[in-house]
């Protein structure tokens, strides 16, 4: 007869096998790879002592090709739940120790399942993607199981935060659930995502390329855009996880987390009052009016290396969550092209379904022309920005630094969209096109089409004639910009809007 004793002992033991993962020389291979194992990840992930395991007995069942003499613990993925900074998250991570972290039908049944609670308790996922890919053995089990974690993420898509993070190799079909889920996080030069590998892609088109090349953190994070973050290793990767999650709420129905602040919210800032050159042909860096109106003059960007003629970030105001939309005058002049508009509109839908409220800074002189944004689509692109503020119920406060001209003015959130407050320096312009080039279409067969020209801009290179229409609500001077922005935050705070009913809006995508 097993004493009770032995049965613990058994416990203790199959535990201790399960937490080994591959074994001392597969977990010795990753380190050497620079890379943690998923049991290092989720420690350093998570509060300290607060994880809690689950599924941690879950074996496959697949019998094809000798798969019933192979044992897999864990089932090559570590799942279950825990704290960061004193919230709940629910986690998965995949072991690439254990059969290369391959993706079976159990494997995906214990992602499924921790999507599951995630979404029954309110609390934001986090998935840590290191695998070979699907399971080849378990066929289309293995196939089915994909399918399985690709609804949960559309399900779950704005109702909880998902972080998708690869830390290492994330192939074929397994791309597609980072794809859906809110944020990738990438590491430089052990993580790559790709559809097809150099391998597949040199058989099938005769083109040679490496993996770094193809798929690495560099080439999504500044060419595809696929990733909104770059880490330097699994540690620094782990830390800005951690850092993003402070400034998101838990689900779709709390209000992003508040912190104390020091930073006065009546703080003048006279530097702002000369950032912008008398001369308009002269770019400034947006990222410095940023700093010098946000709490502690601290932002976190989103998508930092792609697009970066529009900026996108995450700050705090008052202790307050706000999510930032910024032209960049320092890059193409601040231009929206096909990428700034995909950029911008994922960004402010993301804010407008965590109730963060939306803050524009625009200094725009149109949309970029050229035949490759013609027929890149630059007409269906532009207009997601336009869908994505028109659709937003969150506070929307604009603030127009320079230049807003023609479509693209209208496009960054201008009262047209219903931007709830539009605050302009005295350097606005608010046109159809720029003074000069409009003046020289009106009086072009006038004779004193200089005298007209300037006469022209200095009436119409201005803030006021919009601000006559009552498309600007204030016109300030530049140093009362954290202020004023604070001030309208806190008179929207109880901001309702009722909308029409329908089952989904159709988003030009």
């Amino acid at each position: 007869m097993v004493t009770v004793n032995e049965k613990i002992s058994d416990l203790k033991n199959r535990h201790e096998i399960i937490q080994g993962g591959g074994g001392k020389s597969r977990i010795e291979k990753q380190h050497q790879s620079g890379k943690l194992t998923a049991r290092e990840r989720l420690e350093k992930l998570l509060d300290p002592g607060t994880f809690v395991e689950i599924d941690k007995f879950v074996k496959h069942r697949c019998t094809n090709f000798g798969m019933e003499k192979q044992d897999y613990p864990g089932e090559g993925v570590v799942t279950g739940y825990g704290h960061i900074n004193g919230r709940l998250v629910f986690v998965f991570a995949q072991d690439f120790t254990v059969a290369g972290g391959s993706l079976g039908e159990m494997h995906a049944a214990k992602i499924v399942k921790v999507q599951n609670l995630a979404m029954q308790a309110k609390a934001p996922i986090i998935g840590i993607n290191d695998s070979g890919g699907a399971r080849i053995q378990e066929g289309p089990d293995a196939l089915a199981g994909f399918g399985d974690i690709f609804y949960n993420n559309t399900l779950a898509s704005g109702v909880i935060p998902q972080i998708s993070v690869i830390m290492g190799p994330c192939a074929g079909g397994a791309v597609y659930s980072p794809a859906i889920t809110d944020f990738i996080f990438m590491v430089s030069k052990t993580s790559q995502m790709f559809i097809t590998g150099p391998q597949v892609i040199k058989t099938v088109t005769n083109e040679s390329v490496e993996a770094e090349t193809l798929g690495g953190a560099v080439t999504h994070n500044e060419i595809s855009g696929v990733a909104h973050f770059i880490a330097d290793n699994d540690e620094n990767c782990i830390e800005h996880i951690r850092y993003l999650l402070s400034f998101l709420p838990s689900n779709n129905t709390e209000p992003p987390p508040r912190y104390e602040c020091q930073d006065a919210p009546t703080r003048i800032e006279p530097a702002l009052n000369t950032i912008i050159a008398d001369d308009a042909s002269i770019p400034y860096d947006m990222k410095d009016i940023i700093g010098l109106f946000v709490d502690y003059g601290e932002f976190y960007e989103v998508h930092r290396y792609f697009a970066p003629n529009i900026i996108t970030a995450f700050a705090r105001m008052a202790g307050q969550t706000v999510g930032i939309i910024a032209s960049q005058p320092k890059v193409m002049a601040g231009c929206l092209d096909i990428n700034a508009s995909d950029k911008s509109a994922r960004f402010i839908r993301f804010c407008d379904a965590f109730n963060i409220p939306l803050i524009t800074l625009v200094d725009v002189p149109g949309f970029l022309p050229g035949i490759s944004q013609e027929h890149g689509g630059i007409i269906r692109h532009g207009a997601k920005i336009l869908y994505a503020y028109a659709e937003a119920t969150v506070p929307k406060i604009t603030l127009i630094t320079r230049k807003a001209y023609g479509g693209a003015y209208i496009g960054m959130c201008s009262k047209h969209l219903r931007s709830d407050m539009v605050f302009a320096w005295p350097s606005a312009e608010i046109a159809v096109m720029g003074p000069e080039g409009a003046a020289n279409i009106i009086f072009r067969n006038d004779p004193d089409v200089k005298e007209k020209t300037q006469q022209y801009i200095e009436e119409f290179a201005t803030p006021y004639k919009a601000a006559e229409r009552g498309y600007i609500d204030q016109i300030i001077e530049p140093e009362e910009t954290r202020p004023c922005i604070i001030s309208a935050l806190k008179m929207l705070q109880n901001k309702f809007v009722k909308k029409p009913f329908r089952k989904h809006g159709n988003i030009p995508l």
